[in-house]
């Protein structure tokens, strides 16, 4: 859901051109008046040159002059095309084959051979060098990083100028530029710089990234959208065998499994910087699959690259983006070792992958220097934790920028530090901020105080009927010490206001210590999860789902009050203690908590009140976070690894509390990433309750009463189906992410994904909690104990490119009351 939202932000905004010195554009076939693909296109006498895509068209430029351009394929003689005018568009160049050099070398522009192709040679000695390549020759390593990342509106024409939602802002458009990569006219909307001091030590297999200075422009106060770009743009190295990009595994050309999904030519020799260097060309063995196209040079001794150009497939199964450039070069030191010195990347994201539609670059370029080696820092120095935010490091002047930028920028990157401020001046382009922003945070701005989330205005359930909601919360900045939210709901048919309040204080930004506190009485819908928590503003999609396979009247009325202080001695470990007292009652007269309250079984209650004080421990290894304020923005969000373990003791007699318990309970969730075989998302719970309590204080499997496909429900049993006080629960999923669809013809130019899910529990309740129970509804409690329950599914995602459906199989237990043995699940979701 977030990423439609930052998504849908991004393309909120799509709807006078400056001529570089040299342009041309065209496309290059043969004699048969074919396409050719991959072919060197290069302007005469530089080192300026591209390759031409799967349908033979190029796009190049330069801020030079030149005359002439020569293309090249193995297999073809080379040609020489004079330019006329500076600026040529819609050449056509005709290649002829050359049959001595198809006699020579037996590689033509389809497949190539695996056997003895000298291209495929050189890979090899790439991957026997890789591990000794680049600062990992050395012991110790620092080198200063600059960061630069953009944001363009691209396909700028007169007829988008003139659309009515513009009116006002046509001062904007006469920034407008020419992409050097794809030709398209852009419009630079958004620029964030950072410079960094790295260090790294081999020994230890530690590394740390000092900021030393940070500035952006355009949507500068908007932290979803800058962390959406980083999130985009993680660091990646070329020589792994997988680069993820987009939440998905692409094929590196230098992968040990390259030669299965690429072609590869050598196609040139020369010196590059003094150095002697192969030029290999590849290109993709088949369509729909994650890979690129592109050409290297490498070096023949040290069997280093020295520069690579890789570009995506246009028929590469990935959604709303159309281009993904990448470009990268190093330097030679001491003759021998290779270090990067700039890296590039580029991808252009449009609603579909038509030539002429409209989109939005974003870029990122990085360059390093200021290598330095063998300088020990005590091991200490890694483990330190860098204050997150320092004043100076985010309110640099011009002169630290003049020194620091490694490439400066260009007059359209040093234009949009003023364009945007000039552009909030203007009403038209205020109502379209105004709208990007509620649709990427959910909140509508109403000065130091937000309205929202507007996605959780309405709602519908057998107790409230049709419900709504308001609420909001304060906001002076991304970066608040302090925070407060609240909301208010009432639904139609119980006639009913319900409310919740929740505050949190940063009292010390270093160690993340926080207090907090809140109460909310609602109607909710509990064992919706395994895991415990005490959000008092949380509200599960069980508890108001539109959509239901049959009515749900097991819903409870709740009256919760928590405080908890929390820290975060170490990164990413959270330690939480907190204390919470509720009330628990059933919202429905077809509902039943009662539970005996006495040792003689004679007397009952219908409502529950407890006491109780937990300490939970959270792990997030790998977590990426942004902000420095009381609440941070996730930027990998779910691409890491959770670790939970919760400890509660319910206390008897206190604030009239009903049992004294013991509840221990773990919960792992690990993402993996196999290679080009798509992701797994491993899920394993586990938990234990010592002591007697009712119904409304066990462990309920987590049923899914509605058509809405839920990670860590069960979606063929019912709500209160089953009831433990000890379980282990496991959840396993793979998306193939294309990978099988992709080989069969016509289904693969659909671009669906496959989905597998497994889940089992196994579980069982004491004798004592069974008798305390006196339910009406729910008389006899069962738990799976004599064997685990266990259900299976395939699911088809990527449908219309944001829908998906999973059909679910249940494997036994089909003789319990009302047993679904299948069921249909979906679920909306923006995904690359």
């Amino acid at each position: 859901m977030i990423k439609f939202q930052l998504i849908t932000f991004l393309f909120i905004l799509i709807g006078g051109v400056i001529t570089a010195q040299t342009k041309v554009d065209g496309v290059v076939v043969d004699e048969q008046n074919n396409p050719v693909p991959f072919a060197n296109v290069i302007f005469s006498s530089s080192s300026v040159g591209t390759i031409t895509n799967e349908n033979g068209k190029f796009y190049l430029q330069s801020d030079n002059n030149y005359k002439s351009l020569e293309v090249s394929f193995m297999g073809f003689k080379s040609r020489k095309v004079t330019l006329v005018k500076n600026v040529t568009y819609e050449m056509e160049i005709v290649l002829e084959e050359e049959t001595s050099a198809l006699q020579e070398v037996v590689i033509y522009q389809g497949k190539t051979s695996k056997k003895n192709n000298p291209a495929i040679d050189i890979l090899r000695k790439i991957w026997e060098n890789k591990r000794s390549n680049g600062v990992k020759k050395f012991k110790q390593y620092q080198y200063r990083k600059y960061e630069k990342q953009e944001f363009d509106l691209n396909t700028i024409d007169s007829a988008f100028a003139n659309k009515k939602i513009f009116k006002g802002m046509e001062f904007i458009f006469e920034e407008a530029d020419t992409n050097r990569v794809t030709g398209k006219t852009y419009l630079p909307i958004y620029l964030n710089e950072a410079v960094y001091q790295v260090y790294g030590n081999n020994v230890i297999g530690k590394n740390k990234e000092i900021l030393k200075g940070n500035k952006n422009s355009g949507y500068s106060d908007n932290q979803t959208l800058i962390d959406f770009v980083k999130d985009l743009y993680a660091d990646y190295n070329i020589y792994d065998n997988y680069l993820k990009f987009f939440d998905k595994s692409f094929v590196s050309p230098l992968s040990r499994t390259g030669i299965n999904v690429y072609n590869y030519v050598l196609a040139d020799t020369a010196f590059i910087d003094n150095k002697w260097c192969y030029k290999i060309v590849y290109y993709p063995r088949r369509r729909n699959e994650l890979t690129f196209k592109g050409d290297f040079w490498v070096n023949d001794t040290t069997w280093a690259i020295k520069k690579i150009n890789m570009q995506v497939s246009k028929s590469a199964n990935i959604n709303w983006v159309k281009e993904i450039y990448i470009e990268q070069e190093y330097d030679v030191l001491n003759d021998s070792i290779f270090l990067i010195t700039r890296d590039h990347f580029m991808s252009d994201f449009s609603f579909n992958k038509k030539e002429k539609s409209r989109g939005m670059y974003g870029k990122r370029t990085t360059l390093y220097d200021n290598y330095k080696f063998d300088i020990k820092k005590p091991n200490n120095f890694y483990k330190e934790t860098v204050d997150p935010y320092n004043y100076e490091v985010y309110n640099r002047d011009e002169a630290f920028w003049e020194y620091n930028r490694i490439e400066k920028l260009n007059k359209d990157e040093r234009k949009v530090y003023t364009l945007l401020d000039t552009l909030k001046t203007v009403k038209a382009f205020k109502r379209i901020y105004d709208i990007g922003t509620i649709l990427a945070s959910g909140y509508v701005e109403l000065d130091n105080f937000d309205f929202g989330p507007v996605f959780s205005a309405f709602g519908f359930n057998e107790v409230e009927g049709m419900r709504i909601r308001l609420g909001g919360r304060t906001y002076f900045g991304r970066n608040d010490p302090w925070r407060i939210e609240g909301y208010t709901a009432y639904g139609f048919k119980d006639n009913k206001f319900k409310y919740g309040i929740s505050g949190k204080w940063l009292l010390d930004r270093r160690k993340r210590l926080i207090i907090s506190g809140g109460n909310r009485r609602d109607v909710e819908q509990l064992g919706s999860s395994l895991t415990n928590t005490n959000d008092v503003l949380g509200r599960s999609l069980a508890s108001s789902s539109l959509i239901t396979v049959s009515a749900n009247n097991t819903l409870s009325e709740i009256n919760l009050s928590t405080f908890a202080v929390e820290i975060e001695p170490a990164k990413n470990l959270n330690i939480r203690v907190g204390g919470s007292y509720r009330e628990l009652s059933a919202a429905s007269p077809d509902f039943s908590l009662t539970h005996y309250t006495d040792n003689t079984h004679t007397t009952t209650s219908d409502e529950i009140h407890q006491t109780e004080i937990s300490t939970t421990i959270r792990y997030t290894p790998g977590k990426i976070t942004s902000g420095y304020g009381v609440e941070r923005n996730v930027i990998n969000l779910g691409d890491y690894p959770e670790l939970f373990l919760n400890y509660s003791l319910g206390l008897k007699d206190v604030i009239g509390s009903g049992f004294d318990y013991k509840t221990i309970q773990f919960f792992y969730r690990q993402p993996w990433q196999i290679g080009g075989f798509g992701k797994f998302t491993s899920t394993v719970e586990a938990g234990k309750t010592f002591g007697e309590v009712p119904l409304g204080l066990l462990n309920v499997v987590p049923g899914n009463q509605t058509l809405f496909s839920i990670y860590g429900s069960y979606p063929l049993v019912d709500y209160y189906e089953f009831v433990t006080d000890t379980y282990l629960s496991v959840h396993f999923e793979h998306n193939f992410n294309g990978r099988l669809f992709s080989r069969i013809p016509l289904i693969r130019k659909l671009n669906l994904r496959e989905i597998v899910g497994f889940r089992s529990v196994i579980g069982e309740i004491s004798d004592k909690n069974q008798a305390l129970n006196a339910s009406t509804s729910h008389p006899d409690l069962f738990a799976p104990s004599s064997k685990p329950y266990w259900a299976w599914s395939v699911g088809v995602g990527n449908i219309f490119k944001v829908f998906r459906l999973d059909f679910h199989f249940r494997g036994n237990y089909l003789e319990n009351p009302g047993a679904r043995s299948f069921g249909v699940t979906g679920a909306f979701g923006f995904y690359f």
